[in-house]
């Protein structure tokens, strides 16, 4: 039983990781991004150390080859001139300088394979680096269109705002017109009391004129000839 209970604690803890993951995802995108470009940095400065060292020893080297060859030639003409104690001497000191020679050698190889090693990481790094950044724009892009979905699915559900709008307009429109009614009454009020039927029939020429009309008034206002 108690194993069952921690099961379920482990799978709700493992839950709440989850949700906190996705709602601070871009926080936490920019966040490695940043130990990226911080890791990234201090591997470019240690490539830099190693490259500067790696040169100060191929000079050093060098030097030693220089004088390697500068005490052979010497040990050469002393032993042309039949003094071995200076070609011996000379003898010695060029086997020291090669075995220096070889050590520095041996160094020299060893700090351009790790300065390659470390070059190629610095590189893979760094196109990870841009595709990550790259990456955060989209998703700071879709979350931003997540946010803009989850505003309009939350107003609909606490109630549908353009359908809503919609209704009023509908009411509005189909509400009915006091001025309209007014005048269906006046019609109503007239054929009660029967006053349209002398209306018509004054109009027909039977009776005097029950109301003017344009004609009445433009036969007023010309002048009599």
């Amino acid at each position: 039983m108690f194993a069952t209970i921690k099961t379920l604690i482990r799978g709700v803890d493992a839950r709440a990781e989850e949700r906190l993951t996705d709602a601070y995802a871009i926080e936490l995108i920019d966040q490695k991004i940043r130990t990226g470009e911080a890791d990234l940095t201090r591997a470019k400065q240690a490539l830099a150390g190693l490259i500067q060292k790696t040169r100060m020893e191929s000079r050093q080297l060098e030097v030693v080859a220089a004088r390697i060859s500068d005490l052979t030639e010497r040990a050469k003409a002393a032993l042309a001139q039949d003094r071995q104690d200076l070609a011996q001497a000379a003898a010695t000191a060029i086997a020291e300088l090669e075995n220096e020679h070889a050590t520095r050698r041996r160094t020299v190889d060893m700090l351009e394979q790790r300065s390659l090693q470390l070059r190629q990481s610095v590189e893979a790094s760094h196109r990870r680096l841009i595709d990550l950044k790259q990456g955060a724009v989209a998703a700071r892009a879709t979350r931003r269109a997540q946010g803009a979905h989850v505003g309009l699915v939350r107003g609909a559900a606490a109630g549908d705002t353009l359908g809503e709008a919609e209704a009023l307009i509908n009411r509005v429109m189909s509400a009915e017109d006091p001025f309209e009614q007014s005048e269906i009454l006046k019609d109503i009020e007239a054929g009660l009391s029967h006053g349209t039927v002398a209306d018509d029939l004054a109009d027909a020429g039977f009776g005097a004129p029950t109301r003017s009309t344009a004609a009445d008034v433009l036969a007023r206002l010309t002048p009599k000839s």
